[in-house]
């Protein structure tokens, strides 16, 4: 059985800079898989293949040095994603549709690189923190732990609009069952209670908003007194 588990990580200033210098090569590696297979297509009408643009990464890597900056693995997956956005286009062009080539990204338009054979390139070390190749150990907080005897198959680390960092962590782990209970009960959830048991056990309402109405509406007529704009107004809200 696979869980996906999704942890927020911290990278210094330092380690920031080396993974926002790693999707930058990405997105301009996941650009240049576009424009050849584009090319191939309007030129002479023949689908360049996953395992086509593959293989050219070696000679991509000596016209742009800067692409040894990334793991192998991420690379490799970055066409990945051109090849399965190519099996759209000819789907919806099998179709009858008429479908646009896969759009190019601008810049900071590409948000995330995954390691696809972790626990290599990517792993989680003996102090908690996550390893990651070319960038180094940086600090994570495991508010879940991992399942035990787990096997880890894929990492993905994912920019988030805001500028936070998160990591995307695949295991392989066998189910944990539960012991099988000969008690069952019903539940019927309603508005005079919140739930009715089938054994007649009946939960009160807690009724939040009506105990809290009158507070509610006292700090939003102090915000209607505040200055729209201000920041004493986006504090008080």
């Amino acid at each position: 059985m696979k869980k996906t588990l999704k942890y927020r990580i911290y990278p210094t200033k330092a380690q920031t800079t080396r993974l926002d210098a790693q999707l930058e090569e990405c997105r301009w590696l996941y650009n240049e898989t576009v424009a050849m297979r584009k090319n191939a297509w309007e030129q002479d009408k023949r689908p360049l293949s996953y395992y086509d643009t593959k293989k050219c990464i070696p000679s991509l890597k000596k016209q742009r040095p800067s692409l040894r900056l990334v793991h192998s693995q991420v690379l490799q997956n970055v066409t990945e994603w051109v090849e399965l956005a190519y099996q759209g286009f000819f789907r919806r062009l099998k179709a009858g549709e008429t479908p646009g080539h896969p759009r190019f990204k601008s810049h900071g338009r590409y948000d995330s690189m995954t390691f696809t054979q972790a626990p290599s390139g990517c792993s989680i070390g003996p102090d908690g923190k996550l390893v990651v190749a070319k960038v180094g150990h940086i600090k994570m907080v495991l508010h879940r732990p991992l399942p035990q005897a787990c096997t880890l198959k894929t990492a993905t680390l994912t920019r988030s609009s805001t500028g936070k960092w998160y990591v995307c962590i695949v295991v392989e782990t066998e189910p944990n069952r539960l012991a099988k209970l000969d008690n069952s009960v019903g539940i019927d959830v309603g508005l005079k209670t919140f739930a009715t048991l089938s054994d007649g056990q009946e939960i009160e309402n807690p009724r939040f908003f009506r105990k809290e109405e009158k507070a509610l509406a006292k700090v939003q007529r102090r915000l209607s007194r505040e200055v729209k704009g201000t920041k004493e107004r986006r504090k008080r809200r």
